[in-house]
């Protein structure tokens, strides 16, 4: 019996991820900038502002406008020039967060690796233009 209980400890995942809440979403992003690593580069970064507002920029100087919003167990997102929300399931495994698209492979998720107080900066796309909330 004490095998038994020793193997399935071994079985289980060191530091299981959870599912946020749009709650617990709201408190880990709101009024900050989040920046996103996918397979080990940099991807984007994300400013959470009030009222579930965000900016999305692929850090390339040009930003989408939008706002978030919590759909059963997931976290989803309109964009101004999008006609559809996409949806994300974000997790925390208490030492790192993850965001995955919805039905995409875990192999592709978003690490998050820093945040920030600070707003992004949106230049573009005309040159001379930029944009702060």
């Amino acid at each position: 019996m004490k095998w038994f209980a020793f193997l399935a400890l071994l079985a289980l995942p060191a530091g299981a991820e959870t599912k946020m809440s749009a709650a617990q979403f709201d408190a880990f992003t709101k009024d900050t900038t989040v920046f996103f690593n996918r397979h080990g580069a940099p991807y984007g970064a994300e400013q959470y502002l009030s009222d579930r507002r965000v900016i999305w920029s692929f850090l390339d100087g040009t930003c989408q406008r939008g706002i978030w919003f919590g759909e059963r167990d997931e976290i989803c997102f309109l964009y101004d020039d999008q006609p559809d929300a996409l949806c994300w399931y974000f997790f925390d495994d208490g030492t790192r967060q993850t965001a995955r698209v919805v039905g995409d492979d875990p192999a592709d998720d978003l690490v998050v690796v820093g945040k920030s107080p600070e707003p992004l900066v949106c230049p573009g796309p005309d040159v001379g233009v930029s944009y702060r909330p």
